[in-house]
């Protein structure tokens, strides 16, 4: 890792719900929390917590140093598509391994609430 950079992941059970376009797009209480320096703190949860049927794969694929290579997902939402909304990272790096298979979405682009309160 980058000299002072760190990421942290810590399993809760906060109560999550992820809104897109007026929908729900994931619902969980078994969120896993990504700390990363520099970033706003990000939620990670497992696919059978997403509506993965509004879910359409793509082909980017992206590289983290800190995490591995991520695949990306679209969403559509009625007559819109959010292209490459959602990310995933399979088989992360060493250090990153709590992240696996889980599904993870941008908190500028979605509606995510917390225990009953929006964040920003």
């Amino acid at each position: 890792m980058a000299k002072g950079h760190r990421i942290t992941i810590t399993p809760s059970e906060l109560h999550l719900e992820v809104t897109v376009g007026g929908e729900k797009l994931a619902v969980s209480d078994r969120p896993v929390l990504l700390d990363e320096t520099g970033l706003p703190t990000r939620y990670y949860v497992p696919p059978e917590d997403v509506r993965t049927d509004l879910l359409r794969p793509t082909t980017l694929q992206t590289r983290c140093p800190f995490k591995g290579q991520a695949s990306y997902w679209s969403v559509v939402v009625g007559d819109e598509v959010r292209d490459s909304l959602v990310w995933s990272y399979e088989t992360p790096i060493p250090g990153a391994e709590g992240i696996a298979g889980l599904m993870c979405f941008p908190n500028e682009q979605v509606t995510l609430t917390v225990n009953g309160k929006q964040i920003a």
